[in-house]
């Protein structure tokens, strides 16, 4: 059987959620099973669930809105924005009552703890051996530090792979990966060769980021708004914003990257305030998603005077 799994790439809880699906879908199904990765997302040029992605005998979905297609057999989501609209959501209750195996948990903090609970719930599975998976995404999906500058510091071998994921999770890496993060302690997993090779440019790049970040940072009111659009930015992290600017309630980030330009927004968890707003409403939006306490808004590259526009919108909103 071909097995066909797409799930949110370039994030650690998708990868996690992959690992977590395939140790479910194997002990399930059984016989010979071939399982193929496919990294989706919502950024320019980064891949949407279409019917040529999902090509096997079975295919999943994890991690991502919603596809009302047909060949869709397992879906696991946990984004409060996770349906294009109500026409997606029909479609989802109806499958499920006829038999799909479709989940979705609008408050649960990652999907891989999603897909584990499902599996202990539904098919009597327990952890075995993958509890660092769900522990791990679920703190990163949650900002689930102790402060922004453990969410910043990358001598934990683990957040480096984190952050490996962040800027290498296309299918080859996921196809590579998970069947590591099945035969191996997490920790293990994060010392890898092609690990520590990947992560050794970004260690830099992470300084240059915070560098660019205190030049061009400004505060207004409760929050910060970062300008990043002037030159491409290498890469992006909403926590500097946080432990640069400590008492702010919320972020807002617009950087042109390599294929476009985007917008995050976050709530900062260590300000002491507390949150007031329903950040993936507000990039719902203007076509982005996420979470209560962090989203994101794509857009293309000849879109860039409209993203710095918005995220300027999004800011003046946010700071009242």
């Amino acid at each position: 059987m071909r097995v066909v799994v797409a799930t949110h790439g370039h994030c650690f809880d998708g990868l996690a959620s992959a690992a977590w699906f395939t140790h479910l879908f194997s002990i399930v199904e059984g016989g010979k099973v071939e399982f193929e990765y496919r990294n989706c997302g919502y950024g320019a040029g980064q891949r949407r669930v279409d019917e040529q992605m999902l090509s096997g005998d079975r295919n999943a979905l994890l991690d991502f809105r919603f596809s009302p297609s047909e060949r869709l057999h397992w879906y696991f989501d946990h984004h409060r924005t996770g349906f294009q609209d109500d026409a997606d959501r029909d479609v989802f209750e109806r499958a499920r009552r006829n038999g799909r195996q479709f989940f979705f948990e609008a408050d649960y903090t990652s999907c891989t703890k999603l897909i584990a609970d499902i599996a202990r719930a539904d098919f009597g599975l327990e952890n075995e051996g993958l509890e660092d998976l769900v522990r791990w995404a679920d703190t990163v999906d949650t900002a689930g530090f102790d402060s922004p500058q453990q969410a910043i510091d990358r001598t934990d071998p683990i957040m480096r792979l984190v952050s490996v994921v962040e800027h290498s999770g296309d299918d080859g890496f996921i196809q590579r990966i998970v069947p590591e993060l099945l035969r191996r302690p997490l920790a293990e997993v994060a010392q890898l060769p092609e690990v520590t090779r990947k992560y050794a440019p970004l260690g830099a790049r992470h300084d240059r980021f915070v560098r660019r970040v205190r030049d061009t940072a400004e505060r207004r009111g409760r929050v910060v708004f970062v300008d990043l659009t002037s030159g491409a930015a290498e890469l992006l992290s909403k926590f500097v914003t946080y432990w640069l600017y400590p008492e702010s309630t919320y972020s807002v980030v617009v950087a042109r990257l390599s294929q476009g330009a985007k917008i995050s927004v976050g709530y900062n968890p260590w300000s002491g305030h507390p949150l007031d707003t329903d950040i993936s409403a507000i990039c719902a939006r203007y076509g982005g998603g996420g979470h209560p306490v962090v989203g994101g808004i794509s857009f293309p590259a000849s879109q860039l005077d409209h993203a710095r526009a918005i995220a300027r919108k999004i800011a003046d909103e946010l700071a009242g």
